[in-house]
């Protein structure tokens, strides 16, 4: 019984260092930074800066219209004791109806740019989930996880960070290289 005690002892330390080694190659968990990615990926900066400019020229026409309402409310505090009282009504609600036109075009235009915004940004945040899901496969990881900052990874370690390597490579693949 002692003679089979060591062969088999032996064996369970080799097939334990062995499993050890599999478990701990095949389970090692990575990360990348989604925020990161999201500020450090060129097409970010450059569909960013087309959505200000949309945004920057959309706000000025608003501007213009709220300009035009102010001048238009103005002359009319100027004119007013010249008016009859008809004349001051019917000013007085033209004014009201173009202030209203006004402020629900304003808020047309604020819900475009919101929707804009997120519809931009999806389809970059898109364009970084399918690139780390093919990095993942040439790479041969099982599970890439993504850290957002709120939460979801409230740890890790450097050396599971892969947030650089893939923002250089998807920063290359964007420009090309």
């Amino acid at each position: 019984m002692n003679k089979l005690a060591l062969p088999i002892a032996i064996l369970a330390l080799v097939a334990s260092v062995g499993s050890f080694f599999f478990l701990q190659s095949s389970s090692d968990l990575v990360y990348v930074d989604v925020n990161k990615l999201l500020e450090g990926y060129k097409r970010t900066a450059i569909v960013k800066a087309e959505f200000d400019e949309k945004a920057k020229t959309m706000k000025s026409n608003v501007d213009s219209l709220v300009a035009n309402w102010q001048d238009e409310l103005k002359t009319y505090e100027k004119e007013r004791s010249s008016m009859s009282k008809k004349e001051l009504e019917l000013k007085q609600e033209l004014l009201a109806n173009k202030q209203q036109q006004i402020n629900n075009y304003q808020q047309a235009v604020q819900k475009q740019l919101v929707e804009e915004d997120k519809k931009i940004t999806q389809t970059v945040i898109n364009d970084i989930n399918d690139f780390v899901k093919e990095y993942g496969k040439k790479k041969g990881y099982k599970v890439i996880f993504g850290a957002t900052g709120n939460g979801t990874i409230m740890y890790g370690e450097a050396s599971s960070d892969l947030t650089e390597q893939v923002l250089e490579e998807l920063n290359a693949e964007f420009e090309g290289k």
